[in-house]
């Protein structure tokens, strides 16, 4: 991906959130040509020339201070996640474009969530592919041993599989969050010709892929609560956490727990018992009977 567009398309669509008023700007008559802050004004309001703000935008200044990009993200209202984009857009690391090997799973972190049968669990790689999960994340979510490889992948699911309208009953909400967690993956490598491929895939198979790709919103992954609907058991509401293993700074481990005593959690424990049995089943097969 082309990283001066990136952060030009970035910083555009965050100006068009603010309006000049906000800022003390008297508007006078007149039809703007652009919606929110025009470039000189938010220059102005940073501190800095208009010149040199133009530079910014077009990814010019790549020496461009911390102090600066301060400035200019609470120009902005920037949330913490879009300063960190924004860091990462104007001050890259350089790497030379390359396709990465393929991420593995250690086999420690597999022992780690097959320990844990009563939490959904799985882990995440670059793009959001998923490396590695226990058996009741692949009962709640996906049957992930009996997807191809490239099919585990959460956009991929959220975006290309009609089920998940279903699946998830805030489908909207759980589709800005996928989208603005793979740009800030993209702020990080945009050099990964794989991303630019998935991108280039979900935008022409998925509108709605492409109208939220289109307005560079960004969101880490970290912690929240979403609400997944089982076609056996019912809703189940979950709050997930991620955390990063050691060593692995492009994966991520995730965990759903529900709130005690409540309808999800009954939910889930059924679903865990269906599974548990489901394991059992596996580990004494019915004997065959002999044959005559």
């Amino acid at each position: 991906m082309d990283r001066r567009a990136e952060l030009t398309e970035f910083l555009k669509s965050r100006r068009a959130r603010v309006q000049p008023e906000e800022l003390g700007i008297k508007v006078y008559g007149g039809r703007r040509r652009v919606p929110g802050l025009r470039r000189e004004e938010l220059a102005q309001a940073a501190g800095v020339s208009a010149d040199y703000y133009v530079r910014l935008e077009q990814g010019r200044t790549d020496n461009v201070s911390q102090e600066i990009l301060d400035a200019v993200a609470d120009v902005l209202k920037l949330t913490e996640d879009e300063r960190k984009h924004l860091a990462l857009l104007a001050k890259p690391v350089r790497r030379p474009p390359r396709r990465r090997p393929q991420q593995r799973l250690r086999a420690g972190m597999q022992r780690l969530l097959d320990s844990m049968p009563d939490v959904p669990a799985f882990v995440l790689g670059r793009r959001m592919d998923v490396l590695g999960w226990n058996r009741l994340a692949a009962a709640l979510i996906a049957d992930f041993g009996s997807l191809d490889r490239k099919d585990r992948n959460i956009p991929r699911l959220v975006f290309l599989d009609p089920a998940s309208r279903d699946f998830y009953p805030a489908w909207d909400a759980v589709a800005e969050e996928t989208v603005g967690y793979l740009r800030m993956y993209a702020g990080r490598y945009p050099d990964d010709p794989e991303l630019t491929e998935l991108v280039g895939e979900l935008s022409i198979r998925s509108p709605e892929f492409r109208e939220h790709w289109a307005r560079h919103d960004v969101k880490d992954k970290t912690f929240g609560t979403k609400t997944q609907h089982h076609a056996l058991v019912g809703d189940i509401t979950v709050q997930y956490e991620t955390l990063q293993p050691p060593g692995e700074p492009d994966q991520l481990l995730v965990t759903y727990t529900v709130e005690p005593g409540s309808t999800s959690e009954q939910n889930l424990r059924l679903l865990a018992s269906w599974t548990a049995a489901d394991r059992e089943k596996s580990r004494y097969p019915a004997e065959t009977p002999e044959l005559p």
